[in-house]
């Protein structure tokens, strides 16, 4: 899959595709339904398929401090975009000069002159350029007189309930991993380059991978029962804590630490993906480490238990 950073570096090699233009966070069920579609019409006419996304996504740059949590972050987007056979992605930096692009303008400097579009595949609640002024009816119009066709994609359900990244957040910040899942048609995975932590952990007699989260927010919190992938053939069992440690003091970071069972290799620089299985608690803070650790001992037989563990197995040091 190809990545083109930037409406300055598409080339004349880039013109003439079908596409698509949107978030894509999580890459759940409807985002798929819209890749489908997009490449049965790429297939038709004998076109590469191009996804249009943005970075940081528009409302981390108009409201920052109100902005949702990130289900992907971009390195996990673009690989899932890969995975559903995406053969390019088009990511604008969305700054001031994005925001301030009038509507009419934005169509014309991406899809017609820089993209050369044959067929453009939209969500039913899009819109873009300066103000949001730009819907549907203004794509269609410019369509018909540059010679590319417009598709609104109908809202995804399943049953009576809409797909989004929006009802994928709800459930996660409820805990309710098995609804998150349905959405995403995956469980749900945060990745990360495992980092040296201060090590606090190890004293109490549970040594933690700490992950580096590189995210304002997360939308998850609290301890869960885990797997973990990429440190072997097989998916590690294991017990994580997300959130920002109010017992050390608190951190205004987010922060995901995991507790491996009856591992002992270094793993400092692995990259690595914690799948969430089942949430065991919320984060609370702890008027001491001894209070801590024996919580941390309860949380790990109750994880083992999930996973169907022998207890005795539980501690390594």
């Amino acid at each position: 899959m190809q990545v083109i950073r930037g409406l300055h570096n598409l080339r004349s090699e880039h013109r003439g595709c079908v596409a698509t233009i949107g978030n894509f966070d999580g890459v759940h069920l409807g985002h798929r339904a819209v890749f489908r579609h997009l490449k049965e019409k790429a297939l038709d006419l004998s076109l590469p398929t191009t996804v249009v996304t943005f970075e940081p996504q528009p409302w981390e740059f108009f409201a920052p401090e109100q902005a949702p949590a990130r289900l992907t972050r971009m390195r996990e987007k673009l690989q899932a975009l890969k995975d559903n056979g995406i053969d390019r992605v088009v990511l604008l930096e969305f700054g001031h000069k994005l925001a301030a692009m009038p509507a009419q303008e934005f169509v014309e400097e991406l899809l017609v002159i820089g993209l050369g579009v044959r067929y453009l595949l939209i969500g039913d609640d899009f819109r873009f350029g300066q103000g949001r002024t730009g819907d549907i009816d203004l794509l269609q119009r410019i369509g018909q007189e540059q010679g590319f066709g417009v598709e609104n994609m109908n809202t995804f359900a399943m049953g009576e309930e809409r797909v989004s990244s929006t009802r994928i957040r709800q459930a996660l910040a409820q805990g309710d991993l098995e609804q998150a899942e349905r959405n995403l048609g995956r469980p749900y995975r945060i990745c990360g380059r495992v980092a040296h932590g201060d090590e606090r952990g190890r004293t109490i007699g549970f040594p933690t991978a700490n992950i580096n989260l590189h995210r304002r927010v997360s939308p998850l919190r609290g301890v869960y029962a885990v797997l973990v992938h990429g440190l072997g053939t097989t998916p590690l069992t294991g017990v994580a804590n997300i959130g920002t440690r109010p017992t050390v003091e608190g951190d205004p970071r987010y922060l995901l630490e995991v507790h491996l069972f009856d591992f002992k290799r270094q793993i400092y620089g692995e990259h690595v993906q914690v799948e969430f299985r089942l949430k065991l608690r919320d984060e609370k803070r702890f008027e001491s480490f001894e209070a801590l650790r024996q919580q941390i001992q309860r949380d790990v037989e109750a994880a083992q238990a999930f996973f169907g563990i022998p207890i005795a197995g539980s501690r390594n040091s």
